[in-house]
């Protein structure tokens, strides 16, 4: 009797520890895991923040770097459709003349194929308890160039809210120590680029 309760309980501190390694082999698997997704989710808006962000300056010949205005244009710019035809007066058939055809809400234009997308809500970061996303459009010389940059950040702290405290903090560390924003952005203030660091 005395030798089953002791098996009985050996049986129970194994599973236990077993149950114990086993969760601490899986945390960072389930973490990764976690970070994959909310990753794809945030590059999905960063992806959209910067088609709008093209589209405003194709417009208005300058990045905005305030979402208030980001979000008013599109929900109200249009762009004009233009239909390319043949110049009928060249005999070469080199030269082409743009008859604009109707105009497209920018709304329609970028998100009308995602049904469940509000673009009203396009400068919160996903998972982040409505923490806005990091925004700024300006102008800078390179080459002796005037060029106009915008850029859009989210951190890790902020997207991957809610998962393992430590595991942000070393990885923010990490990204950190290389001289690397920890998290993901789009664009540059400081270059003329638009790609998003994921690329």
């Amino acid at each position: 009797m005395k030798r089953t309760i002791i098996q009985t309980v050996l049986f129970i501190v194994i599973v236990a520890l077993g149950y114990m390694v086993y969760d601490s082999i899986m945390e960072p698997v389930r973490f990764n895991k976690d970070k994959k997704h909310r990753e794809q989710i945030v590059v999905e808006y960063l992806k959209d923040i910067r088609s709008a962000e093209l589209l405003y300056k194709q417009l208005n010949q300058k990045f905005t770097g305030s979402f208030d205005t980001l979000i008013n244009f599109i929900a109200t710019a249009e762009i004009p459709v233009v239909k390319m035809i043949p110049d009928p007066t060249d005999t070469t058939y080199t030269k082409t003349i743009n008859d604009t055809v109707g105009y497209v809400k920018v709304a329609d234009s970028l998100f009308g194929k995602k049904s469940s997308f509000d673009y009203h809500n396009i400068n919160i970061i996903p998972f982040s308890d409505n923490k806005p996303f990091e925004l700024h459009a300006g102008v800078i010389k390179k080459g002796g160039v005037t060029v106009n940059v915008f850029m859009v950040r989210a951190s890790f702290k902020d997207f991957l809210n809610g998962l393992d405290q430590q595991t942000i903090i070393n990885l923010t560390a990490a990204q950190n120590d290389i001289d690397k924003f920890p998290g993901l952005e789009v664009g540059s203030m400081t270059e003329p680029s638009t790609d998003g660091n994921w690329e």
